[in-house]
């Protein structure tokens, strides 16, 4: 088994770990969430249970995200690649900050949107755990906090392509960027 890097040499494997479950569960969750919308009310049981996956994916991209800024914090970071310009480094890390800060709001939204919402729909944790509501019910603020929930899960979808499309260039232009997230 290979040694882990030193602190600032590379990623480690929890950190690479957390990244990639991160954005599985963020990309499962958006995909579930486009589906369990078109199921109809007459299969309520399904669009339940995928409500209840969706809910569980959103609050595990929560829980990992917490994680990882708390690995970050402890482990720091790898030095950023020299061939890579100043810009693109600048540009780099408002991306990244502005993925970490929808990777926390986002779900924080989406819980608020289930306590807000008219329906007192439990949300179950992992299927079994239920978890209580922030709030009562508000149809006006279910509205306005359901519709930020959704517009800010696209952005973090759309930043999220744009940081995988900007490391596959990195990889191609030669470029250990994607590597370093791969294989530490």
């Amino acid at each position: 088994m290979a040694a882990e890097p030193a602190r600032g040499q590379g990623w480690s494997r929890a950190q690479r770990a957390l990244h990639w479950w991160n954005a599985g569960f963020v990309l499962a969750a958006f995909a579930i969430a486009w589906v369990m919308a078109s199921v109809p009310l007459a299969e309520l049981l399904l669009k339940f249970i995928l409500f209840q996956v969706h809910k569980t994916l959103g609050i595990l991209a929560f829980l990992v995200v917490l994680a990882r800024l708390l690995l970050r914090a402890r482990r720091g970071r790898p030095e950023e690649d020299v061939a890579v310009p100043a810009w693109q480094i600048t540009l780099a890390g408002w991306a990244h900050r502005a993925l970490y800060a929808l990777l926390i709001v986002t779900p924080v939204l989406g819980y608020l949107t289930a306590s807000l919402a008219p329906l007192r729909i439990p949300t179950l944790f992992l299927g079994v755990i239920p978890l209580p509501a922030l709030t009562g019910p508000n149809q006006a603020w279910f509205g306005i906090v359901f519709a930020l929930h959704r517009a800010l899960a696209i952005a973090l979808i759309v930043l999220a392509v744009g940081h995988a499309a900007a490391a596959i260039r990195h990889h191609l232009l030669g470029r250990a960027v994607l590597v370093r997230m791969w294989r530490g």
